[in-house]
């Protein structure tokens, strides 16, 4: 007798040195059972209950046809799967041709062009600035949580694309070029002349190794040159270098000025923006980000001489928000992968979703999910809305939902990975991508103590975003114990805090600056609360009071208070 494998069994079976005259019957190792189906060619906006219910209050005029067209197209095996390949065959830089010529051009897997292209047709770009009015910003942002739910890294030119508008705005030659491409439903990724395209994409270059987020630190200078100038220098990061056109900060005489510049000029020539590499990120791999040189790169200088920060203040003010809406679709996926396991799979002799300590976590993770879908939301209207009440109160709103938000997007990814066990560690399942990619979120446009210090400058200088703030807070008011007991606890910190900015006492300014986390955390936990009060479901905004404001507050996911409705959450997960 000898033992071969067998080629068309799972295992190896002992065959006969001599013929038989019985076929042998191959024999298999095991039968597949108790794994969850495959989370495949589902609808994910029709499954996401709080989306649709936080859509309702905030935009019920949106179109529900097309973002059930959307919910399908990225719910669907074939877009599944395209996300996956973008992020397994990155994109690839070549600086040179065969021939020796620098061309500076980024080599994407054809999925990225589907994806990116797939967006930019439903308007996850544009819709706001296309259909102005009640709801659009908060339809807008709905398409755009949908596809970064699935593919997130592909998110980020579609963002800036967005958020450039205001700021090319400031100068009417410009924004007569640029906003209609910019805001066009359509995808061209051609490098050409961009008076020959009526689709573009916007990236940016702003940090220098230097300065990081202190722009003013940067040395990369402009110099005048007939219409235009001829900027010199480096950035340390340059995102989506492949775009069409970019918002550059270079110094002048007169301080950090804000350029566009177009990677091909017109007339169809090269600009010399030189990409020096790629960088190597722990997630968003599907995203070019880059290092680059401009060695008397052209570019038109946007806004006042001097004033770059200011004409890009309100371009900062929408990406902010995106990593809001960025970190919101990531835990959606999360918890819905979550959820998804555990109703298909079962231990110890019943489901997962059955069992109470699961059903703990999972309840937690949709609570925390809920959380963020209607903040997001409530964030948006807010730039749907002219009246200066409106601007004061997302001056502060929106630095403080980023830093909260974003920086519970990696501890929500982990939780909800652990509830696949050892399938959610594998590249095969797509948490372990997730989790790799929510941090970014909270350093992208300013990481927890850059924000923390602007939460802390919009106090100090901005009085009346901070009283448009606590006015919000107090329509919460009356309606949980909790609550009221954090809010009467902010409110006197936040008042502590105005003493101190305007004491001039630097051990006290130091003091505030140190326990600023703290401050910013209450401030974002009661925000989020205030705003389920007002256009959530009573069990969940009930439940986040209960969870987040009361005494046993901090504790791990899953280790849930009395005053949670667990059974009301799973059910909505």
């Amino acid at each position: 007798m000898t033992t071969t494998p067998d080629t068309t069994a799972n295992t190896a079976v002992t065959r006969s040195a001599e013929p038989t005259s019985e076929p042998s019957t191959p024999r298999t190792t095991h039968t597949v059972f108790n794994q969850a189906p495959p989370r495949r060619d589902i609808n994910e906006f029709s499954l996401n209950t709080a989306l649709k219910d936080a859509l309702a209050h905030y935009s019920p005029g949106a179109s529900h046809d097309e973002l059930e067209r959307i919910g399908a197209l990225v719910g669907s095996a074939d877009f599944i799967n395209d996300a996956r390949l973008v992020n397994v065959h990155g994109p690839v830089l070549r600086t040179h041709d065969d021939w020796g010529n620098r061309v500076d051009e980024i080599e994407f897997h054809p999925a990225y062009h589907r994806i990116i292209g797939d967006a930019l047709d439903a308007e996850a770009h544009s819709y706001a600035w296309t259909h102005p009015g009640p709801g659009a910003n908060v339809e807008r942002a709905a398409r755009f949580m949908l596809f970064s739910q699935i593919e997130p890294g592909h998110a980020c030119p579609v963002s800036m694309t967005h958020a450039v508008v205001p700021s090319l705005r400031v100068d009417s030659a410009l924004a007569d070029f640029w906003v209609p491409r910019a805001t066009a439903a359509g995808y061209d990724p051609r490098r050409v002349d961009p008076a020959t395209k009526s689709a573009a994409t916007f990236g940016m270059a702003m940090t220098e190794k230097q300065g990081g987020s202190d722009i003013r630190a940067n040395t990369t200078t402009a110099v005048p040159s007939g219409d235009h100038y001829l900027i010199t220098g480096h950035k340390w990061f340059c995102s989506a270098p492949q775009s069409d056109a970019f918002l550059v900060i270079a110094q002048l005489d007169e301080g950090p000025s804000c350029f566009v510049v177009p990677r091909v000029l017109p007339g169809g020539g090269l600009n010399s923006v030189r990409i020096q590499r790629l960088k190597d990120k722990l997630g968003n791999r599907s995203n070019a980000s880059s290092e680059v040189e401009f060695d008397a790169t052209q570019g038109w200088l946007l806004g006042q001489a001097g004033k770059g920060v200011r004409t890009i203040i309100e371009m900062v003010a929408q990406t902010r928000l995106d990593c809001v809406l960025g970190s919101t679709a990531g835990m959606r996926q999360c918890v819905a992968e979550a959820v998804w396991h555990a109703r298909g799979r079962a231990a110890f002799g019943a489901k997962l979703i059955d069992q109470p300590l699961m059903r703990a976590v999972i309840a937690d993770l949709q609570l925390e999910a809920e959380a963020a879908t209607f903040t997001a939301l409530h964030l948006a209207a807010a730039y749907d809305d002219d009246s200066a009440e409106a601007a004061d109160f997302r001056r502060l709103a929106t630095a403080v939902g980023k830093y909260w938000i974003c920086k519970r997007g990696p501890e929500h990814a982990y939780e909800s990975l652990e509830c696949l066990g050892g399938n959610g560690y594998t590249e095969s399942f797509p948490l372990a991508r997730r989790y790799r990619e929510q941090p970014v979120m909270a350093v992208w446009e300013g990481s927890g103590n850059v924000i923390v210090l602007d939460v802390l400058r919009a106090l100090a200088r901005e009085p009346r975003s901070a009283k448009t703030f606590l006015g919000f807070l107090e329509t919460g008011l009356g309606k949980h114990a909790d609550f009221d007991a954090a809010y009467e606890s902010l409110a006197r910190s936040l008042q502590d805090a105005a003493q101190d900015l305007g004491s001039g006492d630097a051990a006290a300014q130091a003091s505030l600056q140190a326990g600023g986390r703290a401050l910013v955390e209450k401030m974002a936990l009661l925000m989020q609360a205030a705003i389920l009060f007002e256009s959530a479901p009573d069990e969940v905004a009930a439940s986040f009071a209960a969870a987040r404001l009361g005494a046993d507050r901090g504790r791990e996911y899953g280790a849930l208070p009395d005053g949670v409705d667990v059974d009301f959450l799973v059910a909505r997960a």
